[in-house]
């Protein structure tokens, strides 16, 4: 195991930079934007004694590369996986990854002979894969592999003065978060800004599963003429989940990550982040937002 190192460094790999439409009031811009990098990493797992030694993919998670070998290690243990440092020989970047630009994205944590992981308890909690790599580009086709549509090059169209309106709309119907100050919300709204339907819960992604589910039960899908806005940042996984439940616009209080915008902008979605005090940004397809002043 690499001797432990507290450095906050993170590598260039933990950000990207792209043109976005900026937009103040009623007036757009192109402008140069930075977003926090969002790539898979495939933890893969090794165990079992000499000579007789497993290996296969655990989980794949999420994350802005740097200190991968801290989170896989704090992974198994929080999971359950290992109990102390004594059950962890190490964690090195897979060598058998074929493709030298995954590398980085897959990596191995060799468990000590003697510990004995519950690995088939695990399997209903995490998204595993058989493949040897993945990289963000092999995420995005994965969503099409899973039959997951383009979105309808058409409407809705929604005025930007609507896009300002949603954060306070969406926060006078937070009636969980007035309470506690620590939830999460996803919201659809009609392109006139009407809210229909809102969701609370302590992840993000649980409250779009929510708004999906309500949405699903009530037989409204697709939802080809909804715009839903959520707290925080815009994940790779949110924008994978709007598309499936087709919904052509989402808005983000907070920033997108890179992987977001790529994924927003391959299946036809129109991404906005940063949604607050009379601003914000539009990171692909600006067409469905209108009443624009170019400069």
């Amino acid at each position: 195991m690499p001797a432990m190192n507290a450095s906050v460094f993170l590598p260039p790999t933990s950000y990207d930079y792209v043109t976005v439409h900026k937009v103040q009031g009623s007036a757009i811009a192109a402008a140069s934007d930075v977003l926090a990098a969002e790539e898979p990493l495939e933890i893969r797992v090794g165990y079992g004694p000499a000579g007789q030694r497993e290996h296969r993919t655990l989980s794949i998670t999420m994350r802005t590369p740097g200190h991968d070998f801290e989170l896989a290690a704090g992974f198994l243990l929080t999971e359950g996986l290992i109990a102390s440092r004594q059950d962890l020989q190490g964690v090195l970047y897979c060598p058998d990854v074929a493709k030298e630009e995954e590398r980085e994205n897959v990596v191995r944590a060799e468990l000590a002979p003697a510990a004995a992981p519950e690995l088939p308890r695990l399997e209903r909690h995490f998204y595993t894969s058989s493949s040897c790599g993945v990289c963000g580009k092999t995420s995005i086709a994965a969503v099409h592999a899973a039959a997951c549509p383009v979105l309808p090059a058409e409407g809705p169209h929604v005025a930007a003065a609507v896009i300002h309106q949603l954060p306070e709309r969406q926060r006078a119907a937070q009636a969980l978060f007035e309470q506690t100050g620590g939830l999460h919300a996803a919201a659809l709204f009609s392109p006139e800004g009407e809210l229909l339907l809102l969701r609370e819960d302590v992840g993000r992604h649980n409250a779009l599963d929510k708004v999906i589910g309500a949405a699903l039960l009530q037989e409204q899908l697709p939802l080809h003429h909804a715009v839903l806005l959520v707290s925080g940042r815009a994940s790779f996984e949110l924008v994978q989940k709007a598309v499936v439940a087709g919904i052509p616009v989402l808005a983000a209080v907070g920033a997108p990550s890179s992987l977001a915008v790529s994924a927003a902008q391959d299946f036809g979605m129109t991404l906005c982040g940063f949604v607050r005090q009379d601003r914000f940004n539009i990171y692909s397809h600006p067409w469905r937002i209108t009443a624009l002043t170019q400069s």
